[in-house]
């Protein structure tokens, strides 16, 4: 009764293992010999991985790959930059010298006044037609003859007439002459404007039937 109470009594045999890879005592690394006899299980080492080593050949063409991307990228964006420089420097070029030709348009109305009323002659003539010319091969056309169709967009009617001469709406005078730049108008041209002349309404009347 006694033994069974003694071995029943008995308490469990505590065992504590020590993982530590450095001895606290010597600061020393322990072997495996070490840490079996001071009674601990060493951890096994973990297996090293295995790593695949890039091919240099294949690296280096992925990096040429890349840089050459970034190049084409670079020289896109650059072409596309020097493209909308371009676009932008021809705006303003056109638009500068659209006002310089709009400055001369009341010299072209004199001219153009002196020459109905027969006074441009001699060399007045002769430099009023360089003058023409050279504003003509700058890009100003003028516009507003007789006989063309009327276009609200280009023509201002001043004066309204009808005939039945004209199928529709027919430039007939022109008051002042209109130009314009590349695309874009500098002034609308004053004209005279013939409308085709309504006709006669005739009216069927029926015909009485006689009996």
């Amino acid at each position: 009764m006694t033994d069974q109470h003694s071995s029943d009594g008995e308490e469990p045999q505590v065992v504590v293992r020590d993982r530590r890879r450095i001895d606290p005592e010597t600061g020393q690394i322990r072997t495996a010999a070490d840490a079996a006899a001071s009674g601990a299980h060493a951890a096994p080492e973990p297996e090293p991985v295995q790593v695949d080593e890039l091919d240099p050949a294949a690296e280096f063409k992925a990096q040429l790959d890349e840089r050459t991307a970034d190049l084409q990228r670079l020289q896109a964006e650059y072409a596309n930059y020097r493209k909308r420089v371009d676009r932008d420097r021809e705006v303003v070029a056109t638009a500068a010298k659209a006002q310089v030709v709009n400055e001369m348009l009341s010299v072209l109305d004199d001219i153009e006044r002196a020459d109905a009323h027969g006074d441009l002659t001699g060399a007045f003539k002769a430099v009023a037609e360089k003058l023409a010319a050279a504003l003509q091969k700058s890009g100003l056309e003028p516009f507003g003859h007789e006989g063309e169709p009327f276009d609200p967009s280009v023509h201002e009617a001043v004066q309204h007439n009808t005939s039945p001469d004209v199928a529709g709406p027919t430039v007939t005078g022109v008051l002042r002459r209109g130009y314009r730049f590349g695309d874009r108008t500098l002034r609308a041209a004053l004209v005279a404007v013939t409308d085709a002349e309504a006709g006669p309404i005739i009216i069927d009347q029926p015909v009485d039937e006689q009996n």
